[in-house]
């Protein structure tokens, strides 16, 4: 119990000091995190303002889909980026394998349901008097769909959050594409995956921490945003 003690101290004392290595990989982790959630941003949300907007045979079925892979293994998308971008995959003259850009990509495809799926729940729960509204008074389809996506802004924008939430805490994509390279590929989460099998508690439990502050600041803004819905 000592020895925990003491690597907690030690652990806030590296935090506390910006420890080189301790921001490094926190700073890397963020950068990751945040552009695999503008990037699907970008992409996803129209995305899923189509999909809501739009009638077609099998959009029940799609929309069963999407929400089942909220939940998709981090392991299984690693395997899928990893096959794909290995040195036999069709993308493997690209030499992607082992970089933040393989990590990037594969953070994408995890946060992909997450941001489609919950912006199609947030455009499904506005007042449907909105958009009624909006064609009487004359708009087109394209004021009328920005006009809605306006209303659902806050829980739209939570969609996104919560897929940082996801993306940011993942491991196991990020040890299979990445390869956890110290200074290059290393994230908060495969550095205490490494340094946890080394015995380095302190470096561990200071990544812990971040990580923890990073979960417990998405939760208050996500609080904050669904208030103001």
């Amino acid at each position: 119990m000592t020895e925990l003690w003491q690597g907690l101290i030690k652990a806030v004392e590296l935090i506390v000091t910006l420890d080189p290595e301790v921001m490094q990989i926190a700073a890397r982790s963020l950068s990751i995190s945040l552009s695999s959630c503008i990037i699907s941003t970008l992409i996803f949300i129209p995305i899923g303002s189509i999909i809501n907007f739009n009638r077609f045979p099998g959009k029940r079925l799609l929309t069963n889909l999407i929400q089942t892979f909220y939940s998709l293994p981090t392991v299984a998308i690693g395997l899928f980026v990893f096959v794909f971008i290995s040195r036999q995959g069709p993308l493997g003259e690209l030499g992607l394998m082992f970089t933040p850009t393989a990590i990037v990509i594969g953070q994408v495809i995890l946060v992909a349901p997450i941001i489609t799926g919950l912006t199609m729940s947030a455009l499904s729960g506005v007042d449907k008097s909105i958009p009624e509204t909006a064609f009487a008074l004359g708009a087109d389809r394209f004021q009328m769909t920005f006009l809605v996506i306006k209303e659902a802004r806050f829980a739209i924008l939570s969609a996104v959050i919560m897929a940082f939430g996801r993306a940011v805490s993942e491991v196991g994509l990020s040890l299979m594409v990445g390869g956890n390279i110290r200074g290059f590929t290393r994230t908060i989460t495969t550095a205490i995956s490494l340094e946890t099998s080394k015995g380095d508690l302190e470096l561990s439990l200071a990544l812990s921490i971040i990580l923890i502050f990073l979960g417990l600041l998405v939760n208050i803004i996500l609080n904050r945003l669904q208030q103001r819905k």
